[in-house]
């Protein structure tokens, strides 16, 4: 995935998204056993986009203030804790 995608994915309007279109947070499913970069992989491939999905109907659209980390160094430090 390239940063053109990334920024397209981020810049989704939450207001003009389709739902349908969006995945449910609730239906993706990561396998503990594999290692951290699989992981990542494989939540991404899952979601779709990971900066808008819905969660049991509500659409959810995550920020993160570059001051803060990237989106892959915030997921990362996520997977590396499950």
């Amino acid at each position: 995935m390239d940063v053109q995608t990334l920024k397209d994915m981020a810049d989704v309007d939450i207001c003009t998204v389709s739902k349908e279109s969006l995945v449910d947070i609730r239906d993706v499913k990561i396998d503990s056993s594999k290692g951290q970069s699989e992981r990542l992989s494989d939540y991404i491939r899952q979601v779709k986009n990971p900066y808008c999905f819905q969660c049991n109907g509500i659409i959810v659209k995550m920020n993160f203030s570059q001051s803060e980390g990237t989106l892959e160094e915030k997921l990362a430090g996520y997977f590396s804790s499950i």
